[in-house]
């Protein structure tokens, strides 16, 4: 009977012991990494120049004078420098009448460039790839672009692919999300996710001023990577994902209604961007952050914000001070070592940086990928993570916020954290001269050429010839 008892307690020794091994193995097998990533750089005879984007400006038939004026203060003001790209039917004169076949085009460029490294860089076959995720909002087509790329690169009968539309700047976020919660359950997976924005079909031509504003800030770009949870890649890894949080504000008729795609008053289609974005933006921002201080930032700093913020509020009380009172911030700098901020415009880098009270060192790549690239959509803030990367900003063990906007209305962001020191090989930032970047005075070639407007009487203005 002993004997029997001591093989009983063995065997449930055992059995707890296998179940310890069999939860940890699973924890392991959950963490998502970046393996690596490839930015798209269009060729050298895409960029658009200060003369060639008051061009295209002029040949538009349907603006006036107030518009045109309108459109040039924009690009003023936007923070976007002559470096940047736009499609080839741009360049060609037909953005007001793409084919099918421009925007088909359009997304193969960006395969072959982004997909077709990556793949050799890594030495990763397309047959090895579990799951794959394509991001392009404004473009649905049949087959699906992931078919495409399937179709293309010969992929596995049993892939999963997941084709995402209409999920905005913020779509390589979700992209991630959707990686993240598959690999929960799925044990050494690879998945590569694309992402990008087709500005071929999507070129407004009317001139309501709430939608040609579009033309002016999007540009060419996108961003193709691998991301794994097999423990045996994970010191070949170059970034890990340790949370991720979606906020979307969707049920609120002015967060959904402020960037939306619509019709005109004469019905042609466009991109709308109202004057109450940057309400909306703040207040899905505010949410945003609520979740994810807790899980980012270190308990001292979240004692301190409390009890701040509860003196403050009890001095107000007794005092019967007005709300209006500076209050306390969050100093996200306790938890982040580095921010990777969305390139929206210059106006939504100074309305973050403001908000998380952040240096010019912490905006600078934001600011010089806005610069450099433009407003790329779902991919600017790999372009800002690639400029870090060049700049050999990135140590292992930091950690890399990032966040980004999009229609819905919805923020969403997360926190990586740095594997290994990176030293941006293979980057397009290199391609650049990144050794050039920050420059020590920003010239503005817009400003030179077109900042007289802003003061000139629109009843005496005419366009430059």
């Amino acid at each position: 009977m002993v004997l029997f008892l001591t093989i009983l307690s063995f065997i449930h020794l055992l059995y707890l012991l296998y179940i310890i091994i069999n939860f940890l193995d699973s924890k392991r097998h959950q963490k998502c990494y970046l393996l690596d990533y490839q930015l798209y750089k269009p060729s050298d005879d895409r960029k658009l120049s200060t003369e060639f984007c008051g061009e295209v400006i002029k040949r538009a038939k349907n603006l006036g004078l107030n518009e045109y004026k309108f459109l040039l203060k924009a690009i003023v003001s936007s923070g976007i420098g002559e470096e940047t790209y736009a499609p080839r039917m741009v360049f060609e004169g037909r953005e007001e009448n793409p084919t099918y076949q421009d925007a088909i085009i359009e997304m193969e460029e960006l395969f072959e460039y982004t997909i077709g490294r990556l793949l050799r860089r890594t030495g990763i076959s397309p047959l090895e790839i579990d799951v794959l995720v394509v991001n392009i909002s404004m473009l649905a087509c049949m087959p699906s672009l992931s078919s495409r790329i399937v179709n293309r690169y010969k992929m596995r009968e049993d892939i999963k692919t997941y084709n995402l539309c209409g999920m905005g700047c913020s779509a390589s976020l979700v992209s991630l999300n959707v990686v993240e919660s598959i690999f929960k359950s799925k044990k050494n997976q690879l998945a590569m996710v694309v992402t990008s924005e087709s500005l071929t079909p999507n070129w407004y031509i009317g001139n309501d001023r709430s939608m040609i504003l579009s033309n002016c800030l999007f540009r060419s770009g996108g961003c193709a990577m691998i991301l794994t949870n097999k423990p045996s890649l994970a010191q070949k890894c170059m970034l890990r994902l340790n949370c991720l949080v979606r906020t979307h504000h969707g049920a609120k008729d002015e967060a959904y209604g402020c960037c939306i795609q619509t019709e005109d008053e004469q019905g042609r289609v466009g991109f709308h961007l109202g004057k109450n974005l940057p309400k909306s933006a703040t207040r899905a921002f505010v949410d945003n952050l609520k979740v994810l201080a807790p899980k980012i930032l270190p308990i001292r700093e979240l004692l301190r914000f409390s009890i701040l913020s509860v003196t403050l509020k009890m001095l107000q009380n007794s005092q019967k001070k007005s709300s209006g009172s500076p209050r306390p911030m969050i100093n996200f700098k306790t938890g982040v070592d580095h921010f990777c901020l969305h390139t929206g415009g210059k106006a939504v880098i100074d309305t973050v940086a403001q908000s998380l009270g952040l240096s010019e060192y912490d905006v600078e790549p934001a600011r010089m990928t806005l610069h450099r690239f433009g407003n790329t959509s779902a991919s600017s803030v790999w372009y800002v993570l690639g400029y870090m990367e060049a700049k050999k900003r990135l140590k292992k063990g930091d950690k890399l916020f990032m966040i980004s906007f999009g229609a819905g209305f919805k923020c969403n962001s997360c926190l990586w954290e740095v594997v290994r020191d990176l030293e941006g090989v293979e980057n397009v930032w290199k391609e650049c001269k990144i050794e050039d970047y920050p420059p020590q005075t920003i010239i503005n070639p817009f400003m030179e050429k077109y900042g007289w407007i802003q003061d000139e009487d629109i009843n005496t203005f005419k366009i430059p010839e």
